[in-house]
This record gives C-alpha cells, sequence and structure tokens, in this order.
C-alpha cells in the first residue's frame, strides 16, 4: 500500500511530528484529494491545542486545502478524478438535522470540520466528503486558492450578504490576515472602502489593495473620522482587539452595522444606546459552505483578488506555523507538498 507524509500532533499542546501513514481508500460519497497546498489559520491552534469540541489525537490540522481529486467513492457525482479542487472550514452537511433541513448548512449540528474534528490538509492527500468540496478556477494557483477557502470566503461571503451595496461607505478594521482580503472585496464589490488600522506602515498598501481612504486608529478617532466622511453601512471586523471593535461603533451610519469576523472571547463593551440611535447593529458572520467557497473562488479569479502569501515546504509545518501564530507573517502562511 502506498504511503504519504502527514503532519500531526500527538496530544494537546505537543509538537508537530512529521510521520508515514498508509494512503486511505475514499468510502462512499467521500473524495481522496491529492494536496497541492494547504493554508495555515490562527484556528489551526484548535488542533494543536485541544480547544475545540470535537478534536481528537492524535490530530492532523489544516482547513484551507488546495489540490486535485486523486479517487472517488461510490456514489459520488458531478465530480472527475484529476479536477482541482478546494475544502475549507465546511466539511459537509447530514442533511437531516433541522438546521440542514432549514437550509443552513453551516449551521448543521453533524458537520465534520477538516483539521478540527478529522484529519486536514497538512498531508500529502486527505479524506473528505464529496459536498464539502468547491472546483478551483484555472487562473488560481494552489498556492494562492488555499488562503481564500478560510480568510477569503469569511471576508467576501460576509461582505457579499451584508446590507451594503455600491457605492455605500464600507470600512475594514483591521489589515492583516482576513484584512488585506477584506480590502480588496470590498473595493472590487464596489464600496468606497475605509481600511482602518494601527499607524501609518500600512496606509500605502491598503491603498494599493483598493482602499479609497484610511485611517490611523492611534492618532485619529475611528469613529469620528467615519462620521465626518458620513458614516459607515458596514465595518468589516477582522481583528481581534474587542476595544477596537467598540471605539468604531460611534462610526455607524443610519442602520449600519458591526460586522465581526475577527473570532475572540473578549466582550464588546458599549453602551446600549449606542446600538438604539441609528438603529445600528452587531452581527456574527461564520465563513460559508462550499457552494460560498466556489463563489468566492470564481469571483477572486474575475476581480484580482489574491492573498499576500508565504510558502513553506510540508516538511517546514513547525516553522510556518509559529511565524503564523507570532504575527510576523505578511499575510497567509501556506504549506506546499511539492505536487
Amino acid at each position: 500500500m502506498a504511503s504519504m507524509r502527514v503532519v500531526q500532533v500527538s496530544e494537546a499542546g505537543g509538537p508537530f511530528e512529521l510521520v508515514e501513514r498508509d494512503v486511505p481508500s475514499p468510502g462512499r460519497g467521500e473524495a481522496l484529494v491529492r494536496v497541492h497546498a494547504c493554508g495555515i489559520c490562527h484556528s489551526d491552534s484548535y488542533a494543536k491545542e485541544g480547544g475545540f469540541p470535537g478534536v481528537s489525537f492524535p490530530s492532523v490540522p489544516g482547513h484551507e486545502i488546495a489540490g486535485a481529486i486523486e479517487a472517488l467513492g461510490e456514489d459520488v457525482r458531478g465530480w472527475e478524478v484529476s479536477q482541482r479542487v478546494g475544502v475549507g472550514w465546511f466539511g459537509g452537511n447530514c442533511g437531516y438535522c433541522d438546521r440542514c433541513r432549514r437550509g443552513d448548512l453551516m449551521g448543521c449540528v453533524n458537520m465534520p470540520i477538516p483539521g478540527i474534528t478529522c484529519d486536514g490538509g497538512y498531508a500529502d492527500y486527505v479524506l473528505v466528503r464529496a459536498g464539502a468540496m468547491a472546483a478551483v478556477p484555472d487562473e488560481l494557483a494552489a498556492e494562492d486558492a488555499a488562503p481564500l477557502l478560510c480568510a477569503g470566503i469569511t471576508t467576501y461571503n460576509a461582505l457579499r450578504r451584508s446590507a451594503a451595496r455600491a457605492g455605500d461607505l464600507v470600512a475594514i478594521l483591521g489589515i492583516g490576515g482576513l484584512g488585506h482580503l477584506g480590502v480588496q472585496f470590498a473595493a472590487k464589490l464596489g464600496f468606497r472602502t475605509v481600511a482602518i488600522a494601527r499607524g501609518r506602515e500600512k496606509e500605502e498598501l491598503a491603498r494599493r489593495l483598493g482602499a479609497h481612504d484610511y485611517i490611523d486608529s492611534t492618532a485619529e478617532d475611528p469613529a469620528a473620522e467615519l462620521a465626518r466622511l458620513g458614516g459607515a453601512r458596514v465595518v468589516l471586523a477582522t481583528v481581534t482587539n474587542a476595544g477596537a471593535m467598540a471605539a468604531v461603533l460611534g462610526g455607524l451610519g443610519p442602520s449600519g452595522t458591526l460586522l465581526v469576523v475577527g473570532a475572540s472571547m473578549e466582550p464588546i463593551q458599549f453602551p446600549p444606546a449606542m446600538l438604539i440611535a441609528g438603529n445600528r447593529s452587531i452581527v456574527g458572520h461564520a465563513s460559508g459552505s462550499s457552494g460560498d467557497s466556489e463563489d468566492t473562488l470564481a469571483f477572486s479569479a474575475l476581480a484580482g483578488v489574491r492573498p499576500m502569501i508565504e510558502t513553506f515546504p510540508l516538511e517546514r509545518a513547525t516553522e510556518a506555523y509559529e511565524r503564523m501564530m507570532s504575527g510576523e507573517a505578511r499575510f497567509r502562511m501556506v504549506l506546499t507538498t511539492g505536487a
């Protein structure tokens, strides 16, 4: 039987280990995907540290998977061997729980999460449910497609499903792994795009990515500046700093929304009257289904949206992961298998 390389964690908080495993065979409704590239996300720490319900060890992280179909199991239709595909946080849905029957695929209570509750893409091959796959356009390199399956879909899907329309003022809070894509998507979707970050160091980059205006939150009151610009229809909060999120609430225009995609356990503190005045709201947004991933990839290929990445070979996963966790990455780390 053929073997493959896998980067695993044997126990919560343990080190990454590069090991050999047998290449698995797909079962009914499954596909075996040859991994070409796998992005490293901060959420991979859930697999490494065991900080998520359903994580078991040994754990193989990775939910930003771009590759090609190696083999198909029984009853898989609509896909072909060698077809380029991607898989993100959405690992497929059961089809029979209450949320599935109401059309909320991301709310499926039985949804596996690649790299979290089942083996992910830090490997040469990965088994996935066929319903989790998204077609990857030929125009996108695997290294570029991988981060779009998490950071990309999270920001694009949130913006396109928001109440903002072309011409509206939309602010992106934070210019990092999520934010640098959020700025691109906002500009390409036709929003008057405002980038908000600490200091002036990222202003030139933000404007190059498409921002029409830039706010230095260390030198200016971001809420006052947004209000001066007319008030934001949406502020997409890509940071995890709850204080930074609270600081922009006053910059929302009438019926404006603080749209939170930066995962944090820190509470956002604000006076309720600030929401009541102007019918403002705070909402969260999860990533999206495989269909949403496919839309994200297609739009990115069409509009020229690309992540800023650093690539490392699979065997240097530890180094790449630590660079991401330290905040030194600019802006997404991607592991490649050499396939």
